[in-house]
């Protein structure tokens, strides 16, 4: 694997772990938040990997699996999970996106289904990084 696809694949299970332990310790917001960069460090360790070329500068999810799919990747396998996911990035963290105090909003069973959700797109994304 490329230094840099590696590296980017590195930090992106730590923040699975990472996503795991706060949900442990019931900060439901940043459980999903942290899956939600998971998987964004994740598909650009594989836009390194198998496009060769700079991941765009976005947290956008679905721009990051357009992007592979134009490469010629298929990403039918994970869209629903990645939509599911994509909104996190800001509504876990402010009021204004949640409609009121995101650490109140968010409960268990929508932090477990991001993770859940983190760990499966991950493991997609390691079957298309190893050869």
């Amino acid at each position: 694997m490329r230094e840099e696809a590696e590296y980017w694949f590195k930090e992106a299970l730590n923040e699975l772990e990472l996503a795991k332990r706060l949900l442990e310790l019931n900060y439901l917001n940043y459980t999903c938040f942290h899956s939600h960069q998971a998987v964004e460090k994740a598909l650009k360790a594989l836009i390194i990997q198998r496009l060769r070329v700079i991941p765009p500068k976005t947290h956008n999810l679905i721009e990051l699996a357009e992007r592979l799919r134009e490469g010629g990747l298929p990403t039918n396998e994970v869209m629903d999970d990645l939509k599911d996911l994509n909104p996190h990035y800001l509504v876990s963290r402010y009021p204004d996106a949640a409609n009121g105090v995101p650490s109140e909003v968010y409960s268990r069973r929508v932090a477990e289904s991001c993770v859940i959700m983190a760990t499966r797109v991950i493991e997609w994304i390691r079957r298309l990084l190893t050869p």
